[in-house]
């Protein structure tokens, strides 16, 4: 008797245990009775029927291995997919690494509307990576990853979307071309390195020349415009001499005028005034012996001695 008491307790109290699961925070289980979907267990203490019913496994990746298992993860999880060849627009094979960061939102669907949530998860990617990078170039593969980044996000979180499943982010980790494209490339590297330093030299070369040629301009306006100025100011020199020479001239005029009065005529003193400097000239030179005068040189002293006898009158 005792044992069969001892027994039914015992089986009460592993009904009890077994009765009672305990659900972790960011974590539920879904719960099937008799085959048949019941419930979904929130976070904390949860009563349950032993026998009838149980925890419905669900397929999870963890070390990049498929398990089975009936606690489904409500966090925020990150798969890192092997890398994959994919081939280019311009038919470059490429090797390329993904990391998809994912959240289940509705583990009703996770369970029950795809059978194995990350394989098709992952074979998702892989196709949808391969069609985007289908129709783009290698350059355009290399620099535009932001691109090709947004465009995986939205076709996965819209396919997702059926099976309750939530894609926050999609990064390209790697992307690795063939060795003999990575050596191309860095020679047309080099080439376009070489190519910017020689234009460089050339536009700095330009540069000089155009420099040296607008000082040359410069110093040949420069001396043009002070040749030009030394010219002006050479003929306002002289025209301001001469000015100043008639100006003394007419002044000369009008005090012979004023001396010998206006019935003679100044104009013949002041010629036989320079006639008389200029015999003085001829006959101070040492080998001047003959000098002959002009038949009008004799007019003018003439008039020289009528203006002398007018001079004797006055006085």
């Amino acid at each position: 008797m005792l044992y069969l008491l001892g027994a039914l307790l015992l089986l009460v109290i592993i009904l009890a245990v077994k009765s009672l699961v305990i659900i972790p925070q960011s974590e539920t289980k879904i719960i099937e009775r008799l085959g048949r979907y019941h419930a979904t267990l929130q976070p904390g203490i949860n009563v349950i029927i032993p026998f009838i019913d149980s925890a419905k496994q669900i397929v999870v990746m963890r070390n990049r291995r498929y398990i089975y298992s009936d606690s489904i993860d409500l966090r925020e999880q990150v798969y890192d997919f092997d890398k994959q060849n994919v081939i280019t627009k311009d038919n470059v094979q490429t090797e390329i690494n993904a990391l998809l960061y994912f959240q289940i939102v509705d583990p009703f669907k996770a369970v029950y509307e795809i059978n194995n949530l990350p394989n098709a998860i992952e074979k998702l990617t892989q196709t949808t990576l391969r069609n985007i990078i289908g129709e783009l170039e290698l350059d355009e593969t290399l620099t535009s990853r932001d691109t090709i980044n947004t465009k995986l996000r939205a076709v996965l979180d819209d396919a997702t979307n059926k099976w309750g499943v939530k894609v926050n982010r999609v990064e390209l980790q790697d992307i690795t071309p063939p060795s003999t494209v990575l050596i191309a490339m860095e020679k047309q590297m080099q080439a376009e390195r070489n190519k910017r330093a020689l234009i460089l030299e050339s536009e700095g070369e330009k540069a000089s020349a155009i420099l040296k040629s607008e000082g040359d301009k410069m110093a040949v306006i420069n001396t043009a415009e002070a040749q030009k100025q030394k010219a002006i100011l050479e003929a306002e020199g002289e025209a301001t001499a001469r000015i100043r020479k008639a100006e003394a001239e007419a002044i000369a005029i009008q005090k012979v005028t004023e001396a010998v009065g206006q019935s003679t005529n100044p104009a013949n003193y002041l010629l036989a005034q320079k006639y008389i400097q200029m015999l003085e000239q001829l006959g101070a030179g040492k080998q001047a012996k003959t000098v002959f005068l002009p038949f009008e040189a004799s007019n003018l002293l003439g008039s020289l001695g009528g203006i002398r006898e007018l001079f004797k009158e006055e006085k």
